[in-house]
């Protein structure tokens, strides 16, 4: 195992990374902006290094940063986390050129997998269907082809970025006048978020389910699926209700099990051909029929790891650190077993009445909840400030139980513990605490009928009464 390890994050996931290398006995160094100075994870680890101002470009994204840290501190290997450049393979090669471990995928598997077009033939290349939509990258200039591409893949299309994911950039064009300005937009947002404004376009799934399959693959050529995390409760095509396992009615009776047991070896055909070691999530979309299609690989650790790890046992960074350092997955590893149900949903500092507009401010009281097969995953505490150079998420709450029932009632009663008040410079700030507190009453939650439609339907019912 490593003897040193720099996180190369901030926030829920540094501090949640942390605490297993200090349960393992590893040695943790932090990095930080100056906006992050005083923020738990930073007093957490054993030495901190300051990166830069607090602008992520100036800090968490500057690789000439974190390439200095790595070397002042003398660490082994670095953990990227999840988001900012977790998925990126230059920094995966500087890491290596540093002379550290590159905890995650090999640059090669991040180059495959991060250009969404590669992807999407890597996954056909081995039966594993995307949605239809473009081989290519697609002008935003060039009005005609963008015409007839969509006529040809058929109206509604979802325009997205081909170099990220993360619902950066995507829009859905149901009226052709619209596509050459949503074109413009996916692109600038591509540009902008990662450097790259090629867009393509995929047929638009009506009334989707966004389902994806946790795997692990080690370098001896071993890999299982954890299982599947149903993730269709999104704002703004971000997460904010995810759950294992799914429960939705395509993966009811035999016939659903087959269903579950064939999509998680689809998961695993696409990782296995593009070369994968480590974490990573396969992600599909299902149509109202049950008809599921390949979407993307998040090469990296998932927000919504939690779930899996509650229903397997598993404490999914510990193995990424294991295989990192070479190890194999053991034999009882590659056939878990799973127990129960688990839901979580992300706290946030924003504002669900203003279309889920962030509110930054100091955390003014804050109480977190306890009690059986509760979890609590967060980067704050009371006086820590939600500043907007960041994402808003404050924490994540998890419920674990015997069954999807219990586990529902569980996350209830913690929401309903949790004190959370924010403090801005003209007063209270939002929060979408008490917004989580009625998405769990919400019929299509209770039943587990939902698809990513259900926000903007539950706040358009809000609105009209």
């Amino acid at each position: 195992m490593f003897d040193k390890v720099l996180i190369a994050n901030r926030g829920e996931i540094a501090a949640r990374i942390l605490r297993t290398c200090r349960r393992l006995g590893i040695p943790t160094v932090a990095v930080y902006s100056d906006a992050d100075a005083g923020a738990p994870h930073v007093r957490l680890a054993d030495e901190a290094v300051r990166l830069g101002p607090a602008p992520v470009r100036e800090s968490y994204l500057a690789v000439d940063a974190l390439v200095r840290a790595i070397r002042e501190t003398g660490a082994a290997a670095v953990h990227p986390g999840y988001g900012l450049l977790s998925e990126q393979r230059g920094f995966a090669e500087a890491v290596a050129d540093a002379g550290a471990v590159f905890i995650g995928p090999p640059p090669a598997a991040l180059e495959r997998l991060g250009d969404k077009l590669s992807a999407r033939a890597l996954a056909r290349g081995v039966g594993v269907e995307p949605p239809p939509g473009s081989e290519g990258p697609l002008d935003p200039a060039d009005a005609d082809a963008l015409r007839r591409e969509a006529e040809r893949v058929g109206y509604p299309v979802l325009l997205k970025a081909a170099g990220g994911g993360g619902g950066i950039g995507m829009q859905i064009v149901r009226d052709p006048a619209q596509l050459s300005v949503a074109a413009r937009s996916c692109a600038d947002r591509g540009r902008a978020a990662f450097g790259d404004e090629r867009i393509y376009l995929e047929r638009w799934v009506d009334r989707p389910r966004h389902i994806e399959v946790q795997v692990l693959c080690d370098a001896h050529g071993n890999a299982v699926a954890l299982g599947e995390r149903e993730c269709s409760v999104q704002r703004r095509h971000q997460k904010v209700l995810e759950e294992s396992p799914s429960p939705a009615s395509m993966f009811h009776g035999p016939e659903g099990e087959r269903r579950r047991h064939k999509l998680w070896d689809d998961a695993l055909a696409v990782v296995r051909a593009a070369g994968y070691v480590n974490a990573g999530t396969v992600e599909f979309v299902a149509d109202a029929g049950g008809r599921l299609w390949f979407l993307e690989v998040n090469a990296r650790l998932q927000v919504e790891h939690p779930v899996t790890e509650c229903v397997t046992g598993l404490d999914l960074v510990e193995w990424q650190l294991r295989v990192a350092a070479g190890e194999a997955l053991p034999a009882e590893l590659l056939e878990p077993s799973r127990s129960g149900h688990a839901v979580e949903v992300r706290l946030y500092a924003e504002d669900p009445a203003k279309g889920f507009v962030p509110q930054p401010g100091r955390v003014a009281a804050l109480g977190w909840p306890a009690g059986e097969g509760v979890r609590v995953d967060a980067g704050v505490e009371a006086g820590s400030e939600i500043t907007s150079f960041y994402d808003p998420m404050i924490a994540k709450l998890i419920a674990h139980g015997p069954d999807r029932a219990t586990a529902l009632e569980r996350l209830r009663s913690a929401l309903a513990e949790t004190t959370l008040a924010l403090e801005g410079p003209k007063g209270p700030r939002a929060t979408n605490l008490a917004w989580l507190r009625e998405l769990l009453e919400a019929t299509e939650v209770i039943e587990g009928s939902y698809d990513t439609g259900i926000v903007e339907r539950l706040v358009a019912a809000k609105k009209s009464r």
